[in-house]
């Protein structure tokens, strides 16, 4: 089994559809807006959206 369908059959598994899991993962990108003042270094919280961006997109793509 490759990767992509072990990951596609977890997805589903888990979240019902790629499109269940960028609903949620969009989700922890709103979390992400509130986070309070100096929890992160502000590089690391935009390399992290920056990764789930990626993800949903390919998701959905």
């Amino acid at each position: 089994m490759e990767k992509a369908e072990i990951l596609l059959n977890w997805i589903e598994d888990t979240y019902g559809s790629p499109e269940e899991l960028a609903k949620i993962l969009d989700f922890g990108i709103e979390m992400l807006f509130y986070l309070e003042e100096d929890a992160f270094d502000r590089k690391e919280v935009q390399q992290v959206v920056a990764a789930i961006r990626g993800i949903v997109v390919g998701l959905r793509g």
